[in-house]
């Protein structure tokens, strides 16, 4: 018998990254009902992004803190493609993004060994002594500050640069409701703090007695301590925000294995 034996399991992954996930929880015999409670759009102001991604050379770091702004920094570029940089080098925050950036045809100069955040990014070598070095972290609107802040308190010289805003996605979730309210939802999975929060907004709050009680997954204890404030009762960290384990996660809530 397939390990998820027909357990229903919410998929909140942006629409264009919840395919691996759904097809993976199909394949141990579960459902995955997507849910998608972040879009991933295009900002307004386009012309700061087209001039900092023309002239990268007047950075001594590029910092991609996500798989999504890797691929919508594409989106400003002539053919998709930045020019060729002499001096910069090219840092991703995990091996998720330095992936996607290898696929973007951009240099991977650095990433993590170990860990997917910028805590991980930040114990580098690499980034220990930066006095006065230049950083230019590509993110979406509204993403953490920890990264940008610790690079400062160490003598370097941040900006920004948002190439993407993430809205709630308007969709129809009644089947979501309907499972919730029967009883039949096993399983939430969730892979940031905004996707949560989003998650709990677009379900209202009649319903969130019901979903506390389900368990959840997150990708970091982060998430997990957001999601225990919220009110969550049974929380459980995956071993990272890849796919796989995500799914092994759910397999081990579902079966104790």
């Amino acid at each position: 018998m397939a390990a998820l034996n027909g357990a229903h399991i919410l998929v909140t992954r942006p629409a264009h990254q919840a395919e691996n996930l759904s097809r993976l929880i199909s394949e141990q015999g579960g459902i995955a009902i997507r849910l998608p409670t972040l879009e991933i759009t295009a900002v307004d102001d386009v012309d700061k992004i087209k001039h900092s991604l023309t002239f990268p050379d007047k950075f001594q770091w590029l910092v991609f803190v996500s798989a999504n702004a890797v691929t919508m920094h594409n989106y400003y570029l002539d053919g998709g493609r930045m020019p060729h940089a002499q001096h910069t080098r090219f840092a991703a925050i995990g091996a998720a993004t330095a992936q996607a950036m290898a696929l973007a045809g951009l240099p991977v100069d650095l990433v993590p060994e170990q860990g997917y955040n910028s805590e991980a990014l930040l114990a580098m070598p690499q980034m220990q002594q930066i006095g006065g070095q230049s950083f230019l972290i590509v993110r979406g609107e509204g993403g953490r500050d920890e990264l940008a802040a610790t690079l400062r308190n160490r003598g370097a010289i941040v900006d920004y640069l948002d190439v993407y805003k993430r809205v709630i996605p308007a969709i129809d979730h009644s089947a979501v409701l309907l499972l919730l309210t029967q009883g039949r939802l096993d399983v939430v999975t969730i892979t940031s703090g905004e996707a949560l929060q989003n998650l709990l907004i677009m379900l209202g709050g009649n319903y969130h007695q019901m979903l506390f009680a389900i368990h959840l997954i997150v990708v970091s204890d982060r998430i997990g301590q957001m999601a225990a404030d919220m009110g969550f009762k049974q929380i459980v960290v995956a071993a990272s925000p890849s796919d796989a384990a995500i799914l092994e996660a759910v397999t081990k809530c579902l079966t104790g294995e």
